[in-house]
């Protein structure tokens, strides 16, 4: 036998005539109820907490707490998107973002920065002086009033010796007909009432939802979370490269170097013949293979740029140019992890591509980090004619990783030379002593 569920919304069940036997009535009363007695809480709180936090602001120790009180309106935002809950099933969506760290400092900046959080504190307020008010009133004229009616006949016997009482405090009833006149007439306004409570718990939930609900978010919003996408992606990016090289140092070079020792030693055991010669090739072999993985470990992510930073990186890079390359680079701190990596590639493949292509018999490094950004210039003095306009061009994939970083990547390479190739990256000098 299947179950009929019944009306998901209380828009829903306010069209049927059987809507006082439903849940919806219930749930209305307990949404305005709940209401009343949060609302309520929030004006004694942010009363005091404004009164108490305003003198005592006079000698700085108040500022704290009004900040605090700034932030009233997340916990207050939150509590209602769970009461919203008693009126439908459509969850009502947070609208504040993760902070970028842990911790409380990242934490409050981001909520302090938000748009939602000064609505929800306007929220809040509205909540506390206006909102709570009407809660209490609907309840109480939809309910109370009703309900005291109905029970006339029993308040009478009671309270009013089985001859006189007076019905809500606004008229008197004196014989017993009139007493059941006025349960009669207070079941009929209680009917009723369940019908406008419903109406106005629902129209409270709908403002409520409309309030707290972020809309769309405007361009300026979505840029800046693409913004902040895509320096999560570096970061991801340059965490999985050093995944990868610690991976292929402490697994695949260790067996490599492992298996160079136990070739070495079968060479030196072999007597003389083709045995021995083949075990000579399959140790040059595996020199050469070791050789090869540690100059792909170095490209992945250099030890040297881990340990000691940009400057000693780039320097190592130009001891390792085949060409003689000249340095004049300033850049005693650290900066970002991303950043250096970045910087560090660029200088690789300028040197690599002058090597490979300019024809060039010397190139020089200039770098350093002045007004906020890091600034790193390559030039030699060959032929010219390179370009960042080729699609699988590797000036074309560095352009793309420092415009990542909101860096920019400039070329200058007339025919028949000097090329430069200069990199600005946004930053700031950081601590990596913890």
């Amino acid at each position: 036998m299947s179950r009929t569920r019944g009306p998901r919304t209380v828009w829903r069940a306010l069209p049927s005539p059987r809507f006082p036997l439903t849940c919806w009535p219930w749930r209305s009363a307990g949404y305005l109820i709940s209401g009343a007695l949060a609302g309520a809480a929030v004006l004694v709180v942010t009363v005091t907490g404004a009164v108490v936090g305003g003198a005592l602001s006079v000698v700085l120790i108040g500022l704290p707490l009004l900040a605090l009180l700034a932030l009233t309106g997340i916990p207050v935002a939150a509590l209602e998107r769970r009461r919203l809950g008693l009126m439908g099933p459509v969850p009502a969506p947070d609208p504040h973002r993760r902070p970028a760290e842990p911790g409380l400092r990242s934490w409050a900046a981001c909520r302090f920065r938000e748009r939602a959080t000064w609505w929800e504190l306007g929220y809040a307020l509205l909540f506390a002086v206006v909102l709570w008010p009407l809660d209490a009133l609907a309840v109480a004229v939809c309910t109370a009033v009703p309900l005291a009616m109905l029970s006339t006949p029993v308040l009478m016997e009671v309270y009013g010796d089985g001859s006189e009482f007076r019905v809500v405090k606004l008229w008197t009833v004196t014989t017993w007909p009139e007493a059941f006149a006025a349960a009669a007439c207070g079941l009929v306004l209680l009917l009723l009432g369940s019908y406008a409570l419903g109406t106005l718990a629902g129209a409270r939930a709908e403002l409520t939802r409309l309030l707290l609900t972020p809309g769309p978010a405007g361009p300026d919003e979505r840029v800046m979370e693409l913004a902040r996408s895509r320096v999560r992606l570096v970061d991801a990016f340059e965490a999985e490269r050093r995944r990868i090289e610690r991976d292929l140092h402490d697994g695949a070079q260790q067996r490599i170097v492992a298996l160079t020792m136990m070739l070495g030693l079968a060479r030196l055991d072999a007597p003389p013949g083709p045995l021995a010669d083949q075990l000579t090739r399959a140790h040059e072999e595996a020199g050469k293979a070791l050789a090869e993985l540690r100059e792909l470990i170095h490209g992945i992510h250099p030890q040297v740029l881990a340990d000691y930073g940009l400057q000693a990186a780039v320097a190592d890079a130009a001891e390792r140019s085949v060409i003689p390359v000249g340095l004049d680079v300033e850049l005693t701190g650290r900066f970002p992890e991303a950043v250096e990596a970045a910087a560090y590639f660029v200088v690789c493949e300028a040197l690599a591509n002058v090597a490979r292509h300019s024809g060039a018999s010397r190139a020089e490094v200039r770098g350093g980090h002045r007004g906020g950004r890091l600034f790193l210039e390559i030039h030699d003095d060959g032929r010219g004619g390179a370009s960042t306009s080729g699609g699988g061009s590797g000036l074309t994939g560095l352009a793309d990783r420092v415009s990542v970083l909101d860096g920019r990547l400039a070329l200058s390479s007339p025919a028949g030379g000097p090329t430069r190739l200069r990199v600005e990256i946004p930053c700031e000098w950081t601590d990596r002593s913890a």
